[in-house]
C-alpha cells in the first residue's frame, strides 16, 4: 500500500486502500486498521493533529493488525 508522510511527533506515514488503514509510527511499527471509512482517512490527515485524531477517532473504534 501506497502511505504517504505526514508532520505529526507520533505519526510517520500514511496509506489508505480499501477500507484499511496503514499507519506507520514515528517510534516504529506499521500496523493496518480495518474498517476504517475513506472519509476516516481524509479527516486524518487534514487534522489539525494527526496523532491526537489518531488516539480520538481511529485507535478505539477499528481492530488492527502489526504488520511490520
Amino acid at each position: 500500500m501506497n502511505r504517504h508522510f505526514v508532520s505529526s511527533s507520533d505519526i510517520r506515514s500514511v496509506g489508505w486502500q480499501n477500507n484499511t488503514l496503514e499507519i506507520e509510527f514515528n517510534r516504529g511499527g506499521i500496523y493496518q486498521y480495518h474498517g476504517v471509512p475513506q472519509q476516516r482517512y481524509f479527516s486524518l490527515i487534514s487534522a489539525g493533529s494527526c496523532g491526537k485524531y489518531f488516539h480520538s477517532f481511529i485507535k478505539p473504534f477499528y481492530p488492527c493488525v502489526k504488520i511490520s
